[in-house]
Order: C-alpha cells, then sequence, then structure tokens
C-alpha cells in the first residue's frame, strides 16, 4: 500500500511540475565494460538522448550494444540494453545517476566446446538496475561531453548452464558520450 501511494505522490507531483526542459542532447557513447566473472573486458557502443528538467535534475534513456565471454570464450553474452537513468547535479558539471535497463540477451554457446555439445543458444530478457557518476562538460555552445562510470547489478543465473556454475554478471561500464543539442 505505501509504495502506491509513494508512486501516486511521485506521479502527481511531476504532472503539477510545470516540466519546461532547459536542453535536449543526443549522440553517442563508447565505453569499456567488465562483468565480474567474465573472460576479460571489452568495449561498448550505443546512443543517448539527455533531457534536462531544471539545472539540477535530468532524465537520460540510451541503447548500447555490449558483450562479454566466459569459459575462455565457450560461452559469449550479447545484450542491447535500454536504459532509463536519473540524473542529479549538485554541482553543475558533476552528476549523480541512478536507473534500470531491460537487457535483451543472447547467450551462443560454442557448440564445438565441451560441455556444450548440446546445448541451443537462447534469447532471454532481464531486468537489472545502476548506479554511478560522472562530469559533463560543455563543449561549444550546443554540445556537451560526457564521462562517468556506473555499476550495473543483473543476475543471469548461470548455475542453470553446464560447466558454468555461481558466475557474477554485474559489471561495472566506463562511458563517454558526445552530446549535440537539439
Amino acid at each position: 500500500m505505501l509504495k502506491k501511494v509513494v508512486i501516486a505522490f511521485g506521479f502527481t507531483m511531476l504532472m503539477l511540475m510545470q516540466v519546461n526542459a532547459q536542453s535536449i542532447n543526443i549522440g553517442p557513447l563508447i565505453g569499456f565494460q567488465k562483468a565480474a566473472d567474465a573472460d576479460e573486458g571489452q568495449f561498448s557502443g550505443g546512443a543517448a538522448m539527455r533531457l534536462m528538467l531544471t539545472q539540477s535534475i535530468g532524465f537520460e534513456a540510451s541503447i548500447n550494444y555490449r558483450t562479454e565471454k566466459y569459459l575462455n570464450g565457450a560461452l559469449t553474452v550479447k545484450s542491447w540494453p535500454i536504459m532509463i537513468t536519473g540524473l542529479f547535479y549538485p554541482i553543475p558539471i558533476v552528476y549523480g545517476a541512478i536507473g534500470t535497463g531491460w537487457y535483451n540477451t543472447t547467450f551462443d554457446y560454442d557448440q564445438t566446446r565441451f560441455p556444450f555439445q548440446f546445448v541451443a543458444d537462447e534469447t532471454k530478457q532481464k531486468i537489472g538496475w545502476h548506479f554511478g557518476g560522472g562530469l559533463e562538460l560543455p563543449i561549444g555552445t550546443n554540445s556537451i561531453l560526457t564521462a562517468d562510470i556506473r555499476y550495473v547489478f543483473i543476475d543471469y543465473d548461470f548455475n542453470s548452464i553446464p560447466g558454468l556454475g555461481d558466475k557474477n554478471s554485474d559489471f561495472y561500464v566506463f562511458s563517454v558520450g558526445l552530446l549535440f543539442g537539439l
């Protein structure tokens, strides 16, 4: 019940606020990410759109493509996370970030390697959440350079995969973006 009241209150406050976006920026992101138990880190890429409601509150919507390998490449995990992130700016160029993401994830097994000879590739959808922080530097009058680190909590439940055991799929990502004003 309390959860419903808090959600209703938050929605009402958003509706009552005179939302006057100060800026909308869109552009590419590149990053480096490493899952806790993955073989090694990988580069990732994507795009983001930021909407600033006030000088200290904003939102970001992003889509990325990322891969990670486990068991010396016997399993490749590929995902297209779509993330929504709330941004808060304690000072104009520094921000904190917290949000959630929907991860459309493919588990690609190397069927030439034991124990995956008879395991079919599969695609699953998972929900994860993240937090982090970063810097946002203006470039000229109509673009910004962003740099941040985020830690993502997502559980791929590797226990059900033969030979993997209990692997940790949580990851961190360093990303840099160049966003242009609309």
